[in-house]
């Protein structure tokens, strides 16, 4: 729209139009039209278009239209439309070279004249000369015309004093045309015009730039001579002009606070302190003691994103001054006090500063200082960057192995002078000197520790083998163990720690230490390996790449460091006891590895990482895993079958010892009880390869785990929690003192959840206590009255005494005694709550360890599906969902709930491979089924009810089996399908049909049951030889069932099964025939029993009968059955005089569908033309929503009366006030009264409805009158 009134306004300027242009095709005036489209691909193929047209045709008048346009639309109201016809101006200057730029410019300047345009329309024409100039730069012409240049450039001048409207964008546009001009151009037009400008460059932050980019493209013209003459120095940056420089840069840093960018001219002005060798200067006087003499804002925030941006720029020397000045000390102060919420955090653009600085840098001494300086950055000895920071991935090997260098050493002699270190205020003053240097060295330690594991963490960091290595055994090292004497064997004891270790630190290394055995558990095997390039086989995880695993590597170091105590001292050392078991893992993990040379088997693999998971972990709770290191050597000695001779020897004993398997189970679960995320990935491993082997006890000792009754009875397995030992009272405090910093990148996923679970216990701790206090407790009543009446402080009536007759040593007294007793009894209050977080951090640990034992059941299931022990898991898993939906309903109770339920639906019940060989349990599977269908119908939770209905069919599946694939061969197909249909395998048909029979009767016989109709469906669906044996009860139900909705249920359960193939094939024939006579008898009986109602429920049944009416008619029909339906015809025939029926609705259309077939149609209701006298009435007596009568007539009577007068006012109105449009339509609409009859004075059309008969007569008066 907005199109077409500058159009509009354009053609009513021109009072003279040239006479071809008017007579121009549509395609050419088109491309006009699409220049002012928003879309830019619609904009660009018509300045392709255009061009390609203006060449064909080649015409003179077509190109000076063309001009004209695309001028007149520089100025367009619509934003999108104006770059589209710069962009169409510039194109066609270019492909034209004939014309002159000169008379572009001249039009421009006439067209958009600022002087003489209105002043609503300033702002276009400031746009217009605008795009206008841009255009001309875009025609890549403009150094072939220097007098243009001058021009662009004067009105380029006269547009910058509207900031308002164009910001920058003038400036910029002279800066563009500076870069495309040659130098003489420059010296000999241009440079008297921006004298000024130049001239004042200290002035603005644009006019500085301006400058900056003409010395850099003009440096002959510019020369220091010529510099001193417009600045008066020859120099830009010098100690005179360092406080203009800094309030230009201040100027410009409030110019983008919004933009959250960097200003091109402060960038520019570092570039140039490194070209005229006066760096120092500039940073020293302009940044430091300019830019930070500023409160903490924008100028502050300019400084750190020049920061970033300069690291390419300068030298190592240069790097290295000013990442430990001043500047990265206020942005380590920046970073801290921006954690707190709702500050404005410049962290992130920093991280994407220095990620594109280390990717551009090829130099690794360079990438080596920058990530030094960052992690040199502290406050109280922990680096402002996330230990996580993820700019490592860009480091060049070397870089990498001289920061991991630089890592490790300063772990083992933390040099605190040497870090660019600050504290906050209210850090100072907590803690004294020597505690915060201990402070200090931990802090930076945990944090080392942590970016050392972080580097192997990250898969996109160019780390060698050699590498990781390295840091795996730097950290177990000085996790477990003490340098007593330098050794050449082992590089670790090579340097001393300057400062002990404490258990703090300790702490944090070993949970390091596992952390990163995870994370070499899932390394990928490097793609140059020798067996990665040998074939496109998935990439192994976990092993190096000779194929050997990272864990066996690190054992074997371990077990070089227990080997020599002259050199290592642990600092836990083995007792006897677990060196032996230490010794003996080491054999056995030998043996195994000599049998896998023969042939490598899954089995043999996940033993051996089992024994070396175990092993390491030896060094973390020795006491804990002594036992389970012993149990796992026998039972894979079983396994194994190695002693064959002593197994001959102990056959009798043998047979009341358990099985191997068992044992190994039970070694299993109790590791799974360790808090660790690698053992749980391993025993998931490992039970993956023993599965074939699991007996029916190993199997019972996994579901005992889960079975919810034996959650308050002592169990074998003890849930561990390492998050106690982990945190000690002083590193709390340190916590809590430390609030500005955040350390959550070192520590634990599972500490995070552990901690949020303790303050969701704190606060409903805390609730309880509050309900508490509103029942005073006695006892303590009775101990604050003796209290108040040993000092005679208890108020009485008799003797009307208060606390003011007491002196100050009775209150004294009083007051002890008073603390003393709410002391206690705050100590008893905190107990209780301290005692209940107890136990719900004990359930909790207690339900994680059961989602992890879930893991094992989900093996089972998933690799055995086929075996007959997976029945056994079908009544504990229903026993788990039964008791989860009725107890606690926090989050990981949710979880492992819909854990199970999806083991059982989706992994058991649905699952394709089942148990086949039921061989002598059918007499048990038949008493299960039984058991489960009795418990289905006595559930009160109909989806608990979906679970146990779910279990049934599945034991259903296993009884029938699969039919013999032999049997299949010999027959045809048609023959072959219908046996299969019959075939029930081990199934009692009678008993099943009988079990299902009573459940159906229970769902249609009682109120309330859990039973679906769904339920029933999908049995008929999975069993049509069970859904044949139940029609018949089925039929009975239509008329029989306790209510109307059961009978209505029925009646979809009969059609479901009626509909069912299947069950047509196996009842093909005269049995057919007869079940629809039954099913048609039954349908009169139940339409009979309708009786007038409106219930809705009553509809509902009858429109599920009639369903099933009109598929047992169509069947008659189409098959030519002998079945008697004139009953079922009379009983239709007479509904409608029974029930109500409205025009439309499932009802009435599901009926008449049913009749359809007996040759009724429904009736049509014939449209009868409304009584214009009723219509008249009807009108009338709507009123609501209409304008008052009096109005009405007087609107309707005015042209009657004086019909002159209304002619007069209705040509005349129309005047200035009224556009050219409206004159048209008032025309068109002259034009059309004589032939349509009309007046002037025409309705709304949404009236036009409700006033017709009005208008007619109204119509019919006025003819006479305006003939």
């Amino acid at each position: 729209m907005d199109v077409e009134m500058v159009e509009l306004s354009v053609k009513a300027a021109e009072p003279v139009r040239p006479a071809g242009i008017l007579q121009q095709n549509r395609v050419f005036l088109d491309f006009f039209w699409d220049l002012a489209k928003p879309d830019q691909e619609v904009r660009l193929k018509a300045i392709k278009d255009l061009i390609q047209y203006l060449k064909t045709n080649n015409k003179a008048d077509e190109l000076e239209y063309t001009f004209k346009r695309l001028v007149d639309g520089l100025a367009h109201t619509r934003e999108a439309a104006r770059p589209g016809f710069s962009l169409a101006l510039g194109q066609v200057l270019s492909t034209f070279e004939d014309v002159s730029l000169q008379s572009i410019l001249n039009r421009i300047k006439e067209k958009h004249n600022l002087q003489t345009v209105k002043k609503k329309l300033v702002r276009n024409a400031l746009f217009g000369n605008l795009f206008g100039v841009l255009a001309l730069h875009q025609s890549s012409r403009l150094s072939k015309e220097p007098q243009v240049v001058l021009g662009c450039v004067q009105l380029l001048q006269s547009l910058t004093q509207h900031r308002q409207h164009l910001k920058d964008l003038p400036n910029k546009t002279m800066m563009d045309i500076l870069n495309e001009i040659p130098e003489e151009v420059f010296e000999e037009v241009l440079l008297s015009a921006l004298q000024t400008d130049l001239a004042s460059a200290f002035s603005t932050p644009e006019q500085l730039q301006l400058l900056l980019v003409a010395l850099q493209r003009f440096p002959q013209t510019l020369k220091p001579k010529k510099l001193k003459k417009l600045l008066g120095s020859s120099t830009i940056i010098n100690a005179e002009n360092i406080p203009k420089l800094t309030e230009v840069m201040k100027m410009a840093a409030r110019s983008v606070k919004k933009e959250c960018v960097l200003p091109a001219v402060v960038l520019d002005l570092l570039k140039l302190s490194l070209k005229e060798d006066s760096f120092q200067l500039f940073w020293n006087n302009a940044i430091i003691n300019g830019m930070f003499k500023e409160p903490s804002g924008p100028t502050h925030y300019l400084s750190f994103r020049l920061l970033g941006s300069a690291l390419p720029h300068l030298s190592i020397a240069q790097l290295k001054e000013v990442l430990s000045g001043e500047v990265m000390m206020h942005y380590g102060e920046h970073v801290v006090s921006a954690q707190k919420p709702d500050r404005f955090k410049l962290a992130p653009e920093m991280d994407t500063y220095v990620s594109n600085f280390l990717e551009g840098c090829q130099d690794s001494d360079k990438q080596l200082a920058v990530m030094v300086a960052f992690s040199s950055l502290t406050n109280r000895g922990y680096p402002v960057v996330p230990s996580v920071w993820r700019v490592v991935q860009h480091l060049q090997p070397a870089a990498l192995q001289q920061y991991v260098e630089w890592l490790k050493k300063m772990f083992l002699q933390p040099q605190l002078d040497k870090l660019l270190d600050f504290s906050t205020r209210k850090q100072k003053d907590n803690q004294d000197a020597q505690e915060q240097k201990e402070n200090s060295i931990f802090r930076l330690r945990k944090w080392i520790v942590s970016r050392l594991s972080s580097i192997i963490d990250n898969y996109q960091v160019k780390r060698q083998e050699d590498l990781i290595m390295d840091v795996a055994r730097f950290v177990f090292f000085h996790a477990f163990f003490n340098a007593k004497k330098a050794s050449a064997d082992i590089p670790e004891t090579g340097v001393k720690l300057s400062v002990p270790l404490d258990d703090r630190t300790r702490g944090v290394l070993v949970n390091s230490f596992f952390g990163l055995l995870l994370s070499m558990h899932h390394l990928p095997q490097p793609e140059d390996s020798a067996e990665g390039a040998a074939d496109n086989r998935k990439r192994a995880l976990g092993v190096t790449s000779d194929g050997t695993m990272w864990i066996y590597h690190l054992v074997q170091y371990a077990s070089v460091l227990l080997n020599q105590p002259k050199h290592v001292q642990s600092s836990q050392p083995f007792s006897p006891e677990q060196r032996e078991a230490w010794d003996s893992m080491i054999e056995s993990v030998s043996n195994l590895k000599k049998k896998s040379k023969k042939g490598p088997t899954a089995e043999n693999t996940a033993f051996q990482q089992l024994f070396l998971l175990v092993g390491m972990h030896l060094f973390k709770a020795p006491e804990e895993l002594l036992g389970i290191m012993k149990d796992l050597q026998s039972c894979v000695n079983k396994a194994q079958e190695k002693k064959a001779k002593k197994k001959k020897k102990q056959a009798k004993e043998q047979e009341e010892e358990p099985e191997w398997v068992e044992v190994m189970v039970d070694i299993l679960l109790s590791l799974l009880s360790q808090p660790s995320r690698h053992i749980r990935q391993v025993c998931k491993t490992v039970f993956t390869s023993i599965c074939p082997h699991v007996t029916a006890a190993a199997l019972t000792a996994i579901l005992d785990v889960l079975d919810p009754e034996k959650d308050d009875e002592d169990s074998a397995v003890v849930v561990t929690d390492d998050n106690k030992t982990q945190k000690n009272p002083d590193e709390e405090d340190d916590e809590e003192d430390d609030e500005e910093m955040e350390d959550d990148e070192s520590d634990g996923s599972g500490d995070d959840s552990d901690e949020d679970e303790d303050d969701s216990d704190e606060d409903e701790a805390m609730e309880e206590e509050g309900v508490e206090e509103g029942d005073v407790d006695q006892n303590f009543r009775l101990e604050l009255m003796k209290v108040l009446q040993q000092q005679n402080a208890l108020a009485t009536e008799e003797d009307g005494s208060s606390d003011e007759d007491l002196d100050d040593d009775a209150m004294m007294e009083l007051d002890k005694g008073l603390a003393a007793l709410f002391s206690e009894q705050k100590k008893k209050n905190q107990a209780k709550k301290d005692e209940k977080a107890k136990i719900q951090k004990e359930k909790a640990l207690v339900r994680d360890f059961k989602i992890k034992v879930l893991d094992l059941v989900e093996v089972f299931v998933a690799r055995q599906a086929g075996s007959p022990l997976v029945l056994g898991l079908v009544e504990p898993l229903l026993t788990l969902i039964d008791r989860g939906m009725s107890s606690d309903t926090d989050q990981q109770e949710q979880d492992f709930l819909r854990r199970a339920a999806d083991i059982f639906r989706n992994q058991l019940c649905r699952s394709k491979v089942y148990c086949r060989t039921v061989g002598d349990r059918q007499g048990e599977l038949h008493d299960l089924l039984d058991k489960l269908m009795t418990k289905t119908q006595k559930l009160s939770d109909s989806s608990v009810c979906l679970y146990y209905f779910s279990a049934s069919l599945y034991v259903v599946k296993v009884l029938r089996g699969a039919p013999p694939a032999e049997a299949k061969d010999e027959q045809t197909g048609d023959k072959a399908a219908a046996n299969d249909l019959k075939y029930v395998g081990s199934m009692d048909v009678d008993r099943v049909s009988s079990i299902f029979r009573e459940a159906l009767s229970s769902f249609m016989g009682k109120r309330k049951s859990p039973l679906t109709a769904q339920m029933f469906t999908d049995l008929f669906n999975r069993f049509p030889i069970l859904c044949v044996n139940l029609l018949d009860a089925t039929m009975q139900h239509i008329t029989s069932g306790v209510r109307v909705h059961q009978q209505g249920q029925a009646s979809v359960l009969m059609l479901r099964a009626m509909q069912c193939k299947e069950v047509q094939q196996l009842l093909s024939g005269a049995p057919w025939t007869e079940l629809c006579g039954k099913v048609a008898a039954q349908l009169v009986v139940s339409l009979q029993q309708v009786g007038p109602t409106e219930s809705k429920v009553v509809k509902e049944k009858v429109v599920k009968i009639l369903e099933l009416c009109q598929f047992l008619v169509k069947q008659v029909h189409q098959q030519k059955l002998s079945v008697d339906l004139e009953p079922l015809q009379k009983v239709l025939q007479s509904l409608p005089s029974v029930i109500t029926f409205n025009k439309t609705g499932t009802l009435e259309d599901t009926y008449w569908a049913v009749v359809k077939h007996f040759g009724v149609i429904k009736p049509k209701v014939e449209k009868r033309k409304p009584d214009k006298d009723a219509e008249q009435g009807q009108v009338s007596k709507k009123k609501k929503g209409f304008l008052p009568e009096t109005k009405k007539r007087k609107k309707r009577t005015k042209p009657v009366l004086e019909p002159a007068g209304e002619n007069s006012t209705s040509t005349g109105k129309p005047g200035a006030d009224r556009g050219q449009a409206k004159k048209k339509h008032d025309k068109k609409a002259k034009q059309k009264r004589p032939a349509d009859g009309a007046t002037a004075s025409q309705p709304n059309p949404a009236k036009k409805g409700k006033t017709q008969s009005e208008n007619k007569a109204a119509k019919k008066k006025k003819k006479p009158k305006k003939k």
